[in-house]
């Protein structure tokens, strides 16, 4: 049995653990529901682009624009969505399950550092890596959609990709791979938005109907094409944000309940330990009583 001073050193370690852990959580759980309140505030926009979209999609030909036009896939273009810290738990883990799944020819956009660190440690092709700040601003996604779209266009890739911890709730982060580019057509796009929005595939379209573009169409739909594939990956940025910081609550949580629990552990060991030491003595002393009578 450890001696009672090892005993209360261990003590006093566990105590200070679980006071660094309960303030990680309290943190990463003010930090989700910031980045879940920025998650939904793009539901408006989400929906007016939809409405927009659908006045669109009956006056243009979809053929002609570049974001809608398929070609044979060689290498597929990748957007890895990661943290940029640890003591998330699984989350990372999980994406890079994803990643190693992938057989084909694949170049790699990074947005975290332990995405970066994960591509250049399997050796993958990476094209490029970013830093987006923790309250995501659409400024500094909007890099990286643009640096893509670029590359897609250049030919350099044939898809545009995003692979992101999808936010289910607080205790689920799905690990997700949606393609972006090529868009199969106008009205899926239509159709992907209103749901993110939360509406139903039926809805009237007379205010659609009542839109008036200037200049023509095509050339709204030019300019409203790339805003979608810019809103897209900033809203998974985001989502990504609210799926690590409910990932990291969830794992600091988990390991001030384990450091609760060892610390229990360990005081019955410090009282038994004590009263063993105590109980030894009186033994001694009574040994020594004894024997001078």
């Amino acid at each position: 049995m450890a001696s009672t001073r090892d005993i209360r050193r261990r003590i006093k370690s566990v105590k200070n653990t679980r006071q660094i852990t309960k303030a990680m959580e309290l943190v990463a759980a003010s930090k989700m529901k910031k980045a879940q309140q920025a998650a939904l505030a793009g539901r408006a926009y989400a929906e007016l682009m939809a409405r927009m979209l659908a006045a669109l999609a009956d006056r243009v030909e979809e053929s002609l624009h570049p974001f809608l036009v398929r070609r044979e896939v060689k290498t597929r273009g990748i957007i890895l969505v990661t943290s940029d810290k640890g003591l998330a738990g699984p989350l990372n883990a999980n994406l890079f399950k994803l990643v190693t799944e992938i057989k084909t020819p694949a170049k790699y956009a990074v947005i975290g550092r332990k995405g970066t660190q994960f591509i250049a440690r399997t050796h993958r092709d990476l094209l490029a890596d970013f830093t987006v700040s923790d309250r995501v601003p659409f400024s500094e996604v909007k890099v990286v959609a643009e640096y893509m779209t670029k590359q897609y266009l250049e030919g350099v890739i044939d898809t545009v990709e995003i692979l992101w911890p999808r936010f289910r709730n607080t205790l689920v982060q799905v690990p997700t791979l949606m393609p972006l580019l090529p868009l199969t057509s106008v009205k899926d796009v239509i159709a992907e938005l209103r749901a993110d929005a939360g509406q139903a595939a039926t809805e009237s379209k007379t205010l659609s109907s009542q839109m008036i573009f200037e200049p023509a169409a095509n050339i709204v739909l030019d300019a409203l094409l790339p805003l979608y594939i810019n809103r897209e990956i900033h809203q998974q940025v985001l989502d990504a944000r609210a799926s690590e910081h409910s990932a990291r609550m969830v794992a600091m949580k988990t390991a001030k309940d384990n450091a609760t629990k060892l610390l229990g552990d360990l005081t019955l060991e410090y009282n038994k330990a004590r009263q063993a030491a105590i109980t030894q003595e009186i033994l001694e002393i009574a040994a020594g009583q004894s024997a001078a009578a």
